[in-house]
């Protein structure tokens, strides 16, 4: 079933993207940010290299085999099994979204990353219901 727009609990705004990566930040329904987010940069949808396209997807909570509690987004089209979940850097996205406490390059690479991820998903899974309805938005682009 698709999301209705009237639903939307929180808003992923993706700010930045080079070669690597797309940062961004995801904000409540009042626009308070909760989180900083971390992503592949887009490649044409392509399943493990490029993040999902913008739209408006219904979020249920999760447990992931491999990467545990989490949010799974449903309704994702050609791509599957597109998570929120703990990461640090864009090699663990997956085509996953990462969230975390701010953006640093925290391992020296050059490329900014999410801190305290594992703090900032347990916040989210104590704050959020089981069901919710996420807007993903490109600064600059009007994917919707």
């Amino acid at each position: 079933m698709a999301a209705k727009s009237d639903e939307i609990r929180l808003h992923l705004i993706r700010e930045q993207e080079d070669e690597w990566q797309t940062t961004g930040r995801l904000e409540d329904r009042n626009g308070i940010e909760l989180a900083k987010t971390l992503e592949l940069p887009w490649r044409n949808n392509e399943r493990n290299i490029s993040r999902i396209p913008g739209g408006i997807y219904p979020v249920i909570k999760h447990i992931s085999p491999k990467f545990g509690q989490s949010f799974w987004l449903q309704d994702t089209g050609s791509r599957s099994q597109i998570l929120i979940h703990a990461g640090n850097y864009h090699r663990d996205t997956h085509g996953c979204i990462l969230v975390g406490e701010g953006l640093k390059d925290i391992n020296n690479d050059g490329h900014l990353d999410v801190y305290n991820s594992r703090n900032t998903i347990t916040k989210l899974l104590r704050a959020l219901p089981r069901k919710f309805v996420l807007k993903i938005t490109t600064i600059g682009k009007d994917e919707i």
